[in-house]
């Protein structure tokens, strides 16, 4: 079970590079000099997530902006968040 919970806010970590080419991104942290990519619906994310005070508020901006299941974007949100972590990308407060 995933301890992520939508009232944190995402944040990129120091060591994070993106680089948005044609609506995706690459992401680059420069400790483990390992590379993420992101498609554009990613991207979208991407910018909803760090450009909100919270998950909740990103996931309220995406709902809005796609033709989305709740539950499948809450999951969608949720493991890209869950990844993004994982690989040193982001922090969570």
């Amino acid at each position: 079970m995933s301890s992520i919970t939508f009232a944190q806010r995402v944040t990129a970590t120091p060591d994070t590079l993106i680089n948005v080419i044609e609506g995706e991104s690459v992401l680059l942290n420069l400790q483990s000099e390992k590379y993420f990519g992101l498609d554009e619906i990613g991207t979208s994310m991407w910018q909803a997530l760090t450009n909100s005070e919270s998950i909740e508020h990103a996931f309220a901006t995406l709902r809005d902006e796609y033709d989305v299941d709740e539950t499948r974007l809450r999951q969608d949100l949720t493991e890209l968040v869950e990844k993004l972590a994982a690989h040193g990308l982001v922090e969570l407060t």
